[in-house]
C-alpha cells in the first residue's frame, strides 16, 4: 500500500490520534485528538514527520511532487468545512502553516500565518468581513512573516534591526505613534507597499501572489527550519534525535485581530513554576498569536484573580487595573467561561498540565494547540503527585512523568525569581554544576580561604582548576573557570560538593597578575561581586538574591516510589563524611567511589605527602607515610560511620605524583626549608616527576606496585578504621579498589599486599572483618581480559571517565576544543564524557560484564564515572544487570529516578 503522508482533521472528525505523535508530531496528534473529544479546532491537515525525513534525504522538488496531490485534496477538505475557497477573491480561505515535532520545541522552528493573501484577496477579505482594517493588518503581518521565514529577510548581523521593523519604526516616527494598533488603514496599505518593495530590493523578485506558491514556500520553509541553528542547538541540549524530523500542520486561519470582539492568548492549566492547581495565562484583544509572546504590547491576565496578583506586583491600583488591564473574565465573560471549561476538560482528558494556545474570533473560541506544558522541577514533582493522589495517574506513570535531570533544580540554592528578572548577564559558560552562587571575585585558593575565614562570600575565578585549588573551592560559594568541560576537574569536584560551577566560559579574560577578569567588555577587579547560575551557565553582575530549596513531602514521596520499583542500587562518589551524609540523606545505598587522593591536599597532609614523594629511599617514604596513616584512618572512620551498614568502595591512590608537588617557586622554597633540602634539589625532584602524558603515566596500580609501601599504608588505614568502627557497633563493609589495572598480574600484586597487611592488622587487633578487593575497569585491555581479572577480583567498578578517554583517545581536559565542532558536524551526537557511548565504551562494559560473570557469576558490578548520574547511561547499566551505579551526592536522586524508570520500562 502507498504510505499515508497526510492526515486530515476538522468538524469533530480526525484521521489521526494522540498516540500517533511520532508520526504526526505532538501538535498534529493533539489537534486530531481535540477534534475527537469535541473541542473547537479550526480544520486542517498534518504532513507527517516521515515526509520531513524524505525531504532532507531527497530534496524539495522530489517531495513536493510526492505529496502535491494529497495536499490539494487536503486543502479541498478544509475548503468544504470552512465554506470558502483557497485563493478565491470573493470568498477566500486563509491558512496557517506551523511546525510540530514529536516533542515540544517551543520557538525553535518556523510559522507562517494569514497565508493566501495578495492585493486582490485582501479586498475580498475586507468586503466579506466588513472590516477593512483587519484585512490590511493581516496582509501586513503576512508579508512580514513570509518575508522573514520563507524569503530570508532577516537582519544581516546581530547589530542590525529587522528590515520590516525598521520600516514600521520609521512610519511610527512619522505618525507620532508608538503601537501597531494605532496604524490607520491607509498606514497599513502603505506598509504593505513598502514591505513588498523591500522584498524586491533584497531578493530581486516580486513578492509571490499565487496562494499555492505561497503554500509550498511555507511548507518547505517549515521543513527547512528543522535544520536551522536554533533547532539544532535545542536538539543537542535535550538529546532529541535529528532523524525524528518535524511534521507540518496546515490549518484554516481564525482571527484574533478582527476588533474588540476578538482576541488571542496562551494559557496553562496549572502554574508551570510551582505546580499549583491554578489556571493562568495571558491574552490580547485585537491581536494575533505572535503579539502575545513578542512583548510589543503588554498582555493581560485571563483570570481576574491572576490579574489582581499581577497588578499588585506592578504597583497598579485596582481601579486602574479594572479600567486599563481587565481580565478576559471581565472583558469577554462568556468566552472566558468556555475557555475555563475547555482547559479543565483537556487536563482531565490528557491527565497532565496543559499549555494551550487559543484564538477568539468575533466572540467564538477556537483552540489552536494543546500540549503537555513545560515546567520547573518543583512543578514537575508537585503536579505528578497531585494527580497521583487524586487517582488520575498511577505510580508508574508518576515515574514516567519525571525528567530526572530536572530534580537538580530542587536540590541546590536558587535565585529569587524577582531578583533574576533584574539581573544583568555578563558572561556565559557551561552549566557544570547546578545551583546559585553570589560572592566576591577571588583568583587564588589561599585568598578564598582567608576571605572565607573573615565570613566573606567569594566566587573562585580560575582559568582552570587543579587539585591544589581544592580548599579554595570548598569555601567558595561557586566556581567560574575559563577552560574545561562538563567533566573537567572544576565540574567534577563541584558536583561532588554540590557546589555551583560555571566552567568553560571561553570569552572571559582572566589576568592573574592584575587580578582582573574581563567580561562583556568590562573589567572586574578582585573583590567585585558577581553571581553564577550553575543551572544555565550564566554569570550576572553584582549580587543576586538566592533562596534555599524546599524539599517538600512530594519529593520524598517520589523517592519512595523509586524504591518500590528500582532493581539497581544507587551509590555515591564521596570523599568526606559530609558528602557521604548528604548522599545518604538523598537515599544512596553506599559509596561506590571514595577517592583517597582528595584527602591529601589539606594542611599538614600535603606536607607529609610531599615528604613521601621527595624521599630518597624506601625508609624515607615509610617515615613520611607514618604521618599520613592516622590522618587516612580518621578519614575512613568518619566515612564508615556515615555509611553505617552500607558498602564503601575505597579507591587506592590514583593520580600521578607530580600533582602533589608544588610548581610555584615560593612554595618550592618553603618545602625545601621544611625538608632540609636545597631549592635546587626540590626543583630537580619536582621536574623529574613531570610526565609527557600523565594520564598514561606513573599512576594508579603502577604506583602501588613500584612503591608497595603506599598500598601497605592505605590498606592498614582502611582495615584499622573498619575494626575501630566495628568496636563502636558500626556495621562496616569495606571494599578496596585497585585503580588502572590492565594486566591481571598488576591486580594480584596489589591484592597480595592488601591481604598480607590485613592479616597483620587482624593479628595485632585480635579481631577480623570481612572485606573485598576489586578493581576499577578503566583500561580497554582490562575489559577485554575481564575473565582473567575476575579470577582474583571480588568486584568490578567501571571507571567510565577514563575508559571513555582511552577508548576514544580523547583527553577530557582538552577535548572541549573540538567536541563542540564534532557535534555541530554530526560526527558525534553527544559529548561522550557526559552521555555514555553505548556502542563503543558500552560494548566494552558489556563484554567485561559477561566475561567477569562467566568466571564469577555473583561478582559485584557497578560504574562510578560521571555517567552514573546521567539518566540514559543509568538505563543502559540497568539493561546490563549491573548491581549499582555511583554518582556525586547531588545527582543521587536523579540516578534513583532513572534507575526506577529503567526497571519499569525494561520489566
Amino acid at each position: 500500500m502507498e504510505k499515508k503522508r497526510i492526515y486530515k482533521f476538522g468538524n469533530g472528525h480526525a484521521e489521526g490520534r494522540a498516540d500517533m505523535r511520532n508520526l504526526l508530531g505532538g501538535k498534529g496528534a493533539n489537534l486530531a485528538e481535540m477534534n475527537l473529544i469535541g473541542v473547537p479546532v479550526p480544520p486542517g491537515f498534518t504532513i507527517t514527520t516521515e515526509v520531513c525525513t524524505e525531504y532532507n534525504q531527497h530534496g524539495k522538488e522530489a517531495v513536493v511532487e510526492l505529496i502535491k496531490k494529497d495536499v490539494e485534496e487536503a486543502i479541498a477538505h478544509v475548503e468544504e468545512l470552512m465554506g470558502s475557497k483557497f485563493g478565491d477573491k470573493e470568498n477566500p480561505l486563509l491558512v496557517s502553516v506551523r511546525s510540530g515535532a514529536r516533542v515540544s520545541m517551543p520557538g525553535m522552528m518556523d510559522t507562517v500565518l494569514n497565508l493566501g493573501l495578495n492585493d486582490e484577496v485582501v479586498e475580498g477579505i475586507a468586503r466579506k468581513s466588513g472590516n477593512e482594517r483587519f484585512a490590511w493588518d493581516s496582509y501586513r503581518r503576512f508579508v512580514q512573516m513570509y518575508g522573514d521565514v520563507v524569503l530570508g529577510m532577516k537582519p544581516k548581523s546581530k547589530d542590525d534591526i529587522d528590515p520590516f521593523e525598521e520600516i514600521m519604526e520609521k512610519k511610527k516616527a512619522e505618525k507620532g505613534i508608538t503601537l501597531d494598533t494605532e496604524f490607520t488603514v491607509d498606514d497599513l496599505k502603505d506598509l504593505v507597499v513598502l514591505f513588498k518593495a523591500a522584498v524586491k530590493e533584497c531578493t530581486g523578485k516580486d513578492f509571490p501572489t499565487s496562494s499555492w506558491e505561497q503554500l509550498w514556500g511555507a511548507i518547505c520553509a517549515v521543513f527547512d527550519s528543522w535544520m536551522n541553528e536554533r533547532a539544532i542547538t535545542y536538539r543537542q541540549m535535550y538529546q532529541i534525535p535529528e532523524e525524528w524530523g518535524t511534521a507540518v500542520n496546515v490549518q484554516a486561519m481564525v482571527f484574533g485581530n478582527m476588533g474588540n470582539t476578538s482576541a488571542t492568548g496562551v494559557a496553562f492549566t496549572r502554574d508551570a513554576s510551582t505546580g499549583e492547581d491554578l489556571f493562568n495565562g495571558e491574552y490580547l484583544i485585537n491581536a494575533q498569536g505572535e503579539d502575545v509572546v513578542a512583548g510589543i504590547r503588554t498582555p493581560q491576565q485571563i483570570t481576574t484573580e491572576g490579574s489582581r496578583r499581577w497588578a499588585k506586583l506592578q504597583g497598579i491600583s485596582e481601579e486602574d487595573r479594572a479600567s486599563k488591564y481587565p481580565s478576559l473574565e471581565e472583558a469577554m465573560p462568556e468566552c472566558a467561561a468556555q475557555l475555563i471549561e475547555t482547559q479543565q476538560k483537556l487536563e482531565d482528558y490528557f491527565k497532565d498540565m496543559q499549555d494551550l494556545e487559543f484564538t477568539i474570533q468575533d466572540n467564538k473560541l477556537w483552540l489552536l494547540q494543546t500540549r503537555n506544558g513545560k515546567r520547573t522541577g518543583a512543578a514537575m514533582v508537585k503536579i505528578a503527585m497531585d494527580l497521583y493522589r487524586d487517582g488520575e495517574i498511577d505510580d508508574k506513570t508518576v515515574l514516567k512523568r519525571m525528567e530526572a535531570n530536572k530534580l537538580d533544580e530542587l536540590l541546590h540554592p536558587v535565585f529569587a525569581k524577582e531578583a533574576l528578572q533584574q539581573a544583568k548577564v555578563i558572561a556565559k559558560g557551561l552549566p557544570a554544576s547546578p545551583g546559585a552562587a553570589t560572592g566576591k571575585i577571588v583568583f587564588f585558593a589561599d585568598d578564598a580561604e582567608a576571605w572565607a575565614e573573615k565570613r566573606k562570600k567569594v566566587v573562585l575565578v580560575r582559568i582552570e582548576t587543579s587539585p591544589e585549588d581544592l580548599r579554595g573551592m570548598t569555601v567558595a560559594q561557586g566556581i567560574l573557570t575559563a577552560r574545561g568541560g562538563m567533566t573537567s576537574h572544576a565540574a567534577v569536584v563541584a558536583r561532588g560538593m554540590g557546589k555551583c560551577c560555571v566552567s568553560g566560559a571561553g570569552d572571559i579574560k582572566v589576568d592573574y597578575k592584575a587580578r582582573t577578569i574581563e567580561m562583556s567588555g568590562k573589567v572586574y577587579k578582585e573583590g567585585d561581586w558577581i553571581s553564577l547560575n550553575g543551572s544555565t551557565g550564566e554569570v550576572y553582575e553584582g549580587q543576586v538574591a538566592t533562596v534555599d530549596p524546599e524539599l517538600s513531602g512530594d519529593f520524598a514521596a517520589i523517592m519512595d516510589i523509586c524504591e518500590k520499583y528500582t532493581k539497581m542500587d544507587v551509590r555515591t562518589n564521596a570523599d568526606t563524611p559530609k558528602d557521604a551524609a548528604i548522599a545518604r540523606k538523598f537515599g544512596a545505598k553506599g559509596i561506590g567511589l571514595c577517592r583517597t587522593e582528595h584527602m591529601f591536599f589539606e594542611g599538614e597532609r600535603i606536607k607529609a605527602m610531599r615528604e613521601m614523594i621527595l624521599a630518597k629511599d624506601t625508609a624515607g617514604r615509610k617515615e613520611a607515610l607514618k604521618k599520613l596513616l592516622p590522618m587516612q584512618r580518621s578519614d575512613f572512620e568518619g566515612i564508615f560511620e556515615a555509611m553505617d551498614g552500607l558498602g564503601v568502595t575505597i579507591r587506592l591512590l590514583d593520580p600521578p605524583l607530580h600533582e602533589f608537588v608544588p610548581h610555584q617557586l615560593a612554595t618550592q622554597k618553603e618545602l625545601a626549608d621544611e625538608m632540609g633540602m636545597t631549592l635546587e634539589e626540590v626543583k630537580l625532584a619536582c621536574d623529574a616527576l613531570e610526565e609527557f602524558n600523565p594520564m598514561l603515566g606513573h599512576r594508579g596500580c603502577r604506583l602501588g606496585n613500584t612503591y608497595p609501601e603506599i598500598t601497605e599504608m592505605q590498606a592498614r588505614a582502611i582495615i584499622e578504621a573498619a575494626l575501630n568502627m566495628k568496636a563502636k557497633g558500626i556495621i562496616v563493609h569495606p571494599e578496596i579498589m585497585v585503580p588502572l589495572v590492565g594486566i591481571v598480574t598488576e591486580l594480584k600484586m596489589q591484592a597480595d599486599i592488601i591481604h598480607a597487611t590485613a592479616k597483620k592488622v587482624f593479628e595485632e587487633k585480635g579481631d577480623t572483618i570481612e572485606y573485598k578487593v576489586g578493581t576499577m575497569i578503566e583500561v580497554p585491555r582490562a575489559a577485554v581480559t575481564a575473565d582473567e581479572i575476575a579470577e582474583c577480583a571480588d568486584f568490578f567498578s567501571f571507571g567510565t571517565n577514563d575508559l571513555t578517554q582511552m577508548t576514544f583517545g580523547y583527553s577530557r581536559d582538552d577535548a572541549g576544543k573540538f567536541l563542540k565542532i564534532y557535534r555541530e558536524k554530526g560526527i558525534l551526537k553527544n559529548d561522550p564524557f557526559q552521555i555514555l557511548d553505548q556502542k563503543g565504551v558500552g560494548a566494552l562494559i558489556k563484554m567485561a560484564t559477561e566475561k567477569g560473570r562467566s568466571v564469577k557469576p555473583q561478582i559485584k558490578l557497578g560504574i562510578c564515572g560521571e555517567h552514573g548520574g546521567e539518566p540514559s547511561s543509568v538505563q543502559f547499566c540497568n539493561s546490563l544487570g549491573l548491581n549499582y551505579v555511583s554518582c556525586s551526592p547531588f545527582r543521587v536522586p536523579i540516578a534513583r529516578v532513572a534507575a526506577a524508570q529503567a526497571a519499569v520500562e525494561q520489566a
